[in-house]
């Protein structure tokens, strides 16, 4: 598993390095027949050098594993250490993460973050799942809060300032947060996602919701100032603007979960099928205040759908190319490689 992963195993070991080597190229471990004796192991760049060759260390006292996880960590590698006795406490402590078994000694479950209570290394490739699901997850579903934010504060803004009618109604705001953000969040946040650990969040997130925020508020606005101008009383045109913001909150939703398809695909529908459906039955069209119009303020509100899933769509592309974020998300690629 971790070798799919990109991930590289090293062994280290107090042990003799013929025995080490022969148990390593039984569980399968690369390079285990090119095992190192620590007895003559070097120091600074040279260890360094070492360790991005040599996969089985024996004879290893507990300085050398601290200096080898040093050595790692010089070349910019994010390291994991596992180890249960005191000698390896050291190392525990110096790694990015230190894991210790359940078995283990007091002490290296005192240094360590983690701890395998079942003291079975097959646990950890769940424990890894798990994490970059929650990390993963917590990014895509923080966008679709993020951008409503962004265009909510704008259209805030330009409303107060033009001194016009806010083109929803509160009620009108709970169908939008439930069926773009709050239905499909859930789901997005219990779904599996392998994606590695990327660093530069605060970059990626900014270069996507703020294009894509700022362009939904222009066609929120725009499309309420046209269906005002064609004739649609304001109860009218909110009801329409109610359809607009939906179908923005899915082009977002479709922008992060890019290429849309199995049960993503579906559950987008399904959010589009309950709209349909709360004009549909005459309780909820009462209860939230939906007032659909008809004549030219139908063809402007297809008009305006169309128009704001390809315009809204450009956000995260216009993001993608800005110079600084580019660079900053370049850099957060190359630093997850390690």
């Amino acid at each position: 598993y971790f070798q799919e992963q990109g991930v590289e195993i090293k062994v280290i070991s107090g042990d003799n390095p013929a025995t080490v080597a022969t148990i390593a190229a039984k569980a399968g471990v690369p390079g285990a027949e090119k095992a190192v004796d620590a007895r003559t192991l070097p120091e600074g760049d040279e260890l360094a050098d070492l360790m991005e060759t040599t996969t089985v260390f024996g004879r290893v006292n507990p300085d050398q594993k601290f200096a080898m996880v040093q050595a790692l960590q010089s070349r910019g590698h994010t390291v994991a250490m596992t180890g249960d006795g005191v000698n390896d406490v050291l190392a525990l402590k110096q790694a990015d993460m230190g894991i210790a078994m359940g078995t283990g000694t007091a002490a290296a479950q005192a240094v360590s973050q983690l701890v395998l209570v079942d003291s079975r290394f097959s646990t950890l490739p769940g424990v890894v799942k798990e994490g970059r699901r929650v990390t993963a997850n917590i990014e895509r579903v923080s966008k679709t809060f993020t951008t409503k934010s962004v265009w909510a504060a704008i259209l805030a803004i330009v409303i107060a300032v033009a001194g016009v009618t806010y083109p929803i109604l509160p009620r009108h705001l709970t169908i939008i947060d439930g069926l773009c953000i709050g239905i499909p969040g859930f789901f997005l946040a219990l779904a599996p996602n392998p994606r590695r650990f990327i660093p530069g969040f605060v970059f990626r997130m900014a270069r996507f919701v703020i294009p894509t925020g700022i362009l939904a508020a222009i066609t929120m606005y725009g499309s309420y100032w046209l269906l005002r101008e064609v004739g649609a009383t304001v109860p009218e045109a909110q009801t329409m603007e109610t359809i607009i913001f939906c179908v923005i909150g899915w082009r977002v939703i479709v922008a992060i979960e890019r290429p849309i398809r199995g049960w993503r695909l579906w559950l987008v529908l399904a959010m589009v099928v309950l709209l349909i459906g709360a004009f549909a039955i005459p309780f909820t069209r009462e209860f939230f205040a939906l007032d659909p119009p008809g004549g030219n303020a139908i063809w402007v509100t297809v008009g305006a759908c169309v128009f704001a899933w390809f315009f809204v769509g450009l956000g995260w592309r216009i993001g993608r190319r800005l110079p600084f974020w580019r660079e900053a998300a370049a850099r957060g690629e190359e630093a997850a490689t390690h």
